[in-house]
């Protein structure tokens, strides 16, 4: 079986979290975390990430606030709460376990 769908699920399932991780240290707008998610190839297209800031928004994970640009139109920045905070240490500490489990398993097959 290909690898690539199950990627995409990958990404799916993580992406989230990578975006908290994203602006975890300072502000940033979506077209700068799509830029950053792309180098890091964690997304594939910015399709999805405007849905995804919104629901983050929604559940309280995000908080934003509006700048003006000296290049256009005011920017919407997205900046993590408390929630997204916890949120994000909870699941470092279970990707931590996962990955360290997966990666057993992947280093026995050598």
């Amino acid at each position: 079986m290909e690898p690539e769908p199950f990627m995409a699920n990958l990404r799916r399932g993580t992406v989230e979290f990578c975006v908290l991780a994203l602006v975890r240290r300072q502000p940033k707008y979506a077209a700068e975390l799509g830029a950053e998610l792309g180098e890091l190839g964690v997304l594939t297209s910015e399709g999805t990430l405007y849905p995804l800031l919104s629901r983050l928004r929604r559940e309280k994970l995000v908080d934003t606030s509006w700048v003006e640009s000296d290049a256009g139109p005011p920017r919407r920045y997205y900046q993590l709460t408390s929630r997204g905070r916890q949120t994000l240490a909870a699941f470092q500490e279970q990707w931590r376990t996962f990955t360290a489990g997966v990666n057993r398993l992947l280093e026995e097959e050598r």
